[in-house]
């Protein structure tokens, strides 16, 4: 059953990064040209505001819902992303030794700080979407997304790296 998880999560987080892009789609406008991207790093009210108008102003559908939708979605996709790169950081570091060991089980760890934080920031979304941001709100969205992005990132080049290593210590 253990050696399910990795490709469980792998696989759902194929899937959500397609389900994702979808219900996303619509939210890529001339001010969100990265669609909920934006959004999240969007750090007053003065650049959501234009973003939530755009996306309001699209009378063939209701973007609005979209958006809340797209965020909602991303609270399962936090749970496949965040599992999946706990685990093959976790699964690499017990393969490999010394510091690039110790190294990767901290970054298992940030990994999952990663899904939490983009917990908050979601909240931190949904409550602007739903026209009760502020500034406030806003710059904490930013700040939180800004850290989950980059301990996603180091799990990603830890994970690519430590494939690297692998594969030539096998040579």
């Amino acid at each position: 059953m253990k050696k399910l998880l990795l490709p469980f999560f792998l696989l759902g987080t194929i899937a959500m990064i397609v389900v994702m892009a979808k219900t996303g789609a619509i939210l890529k406008t001339p001010e969100a040209p990265n669609g909920i991207l934006n959004l999240e790093f969007a750090y007053n009210t003065a650049k959501t505001t234009p973003i939530i108008n755009s996306w309001a102003g699209i009378s063939s559908t209701d973007v609005i819902t979209a958006a809340k939708n797209n965020t909602y979605w991303d609270f399962l996709f936090l749970f496949f992303y965040a599992g999946f790169l706990f685990l093959a950081c976790k699964k690499i570091a017990a393969k490999t030794s010394g510091s690039f060991s110790k190294a990767g089980k901290l970054i298992a760890k940030g990994a999952l700080w990663a899904g939490f934080l983009d917990i908050l920031e979601n909240s931190g979304m949904l409550l602007t979407i739903s026209n009760n941001g502020s500034n406030t709100i806003a710059l904490c969205t930013t700040i939180i997304s800004i850290i989950k992005w980059a301990l996603a990132i180091i799990a990603v080049l830890y994970m690519l790296t430590g494939l690297l290593a692998l594969a030539f210590r096998k040579r």
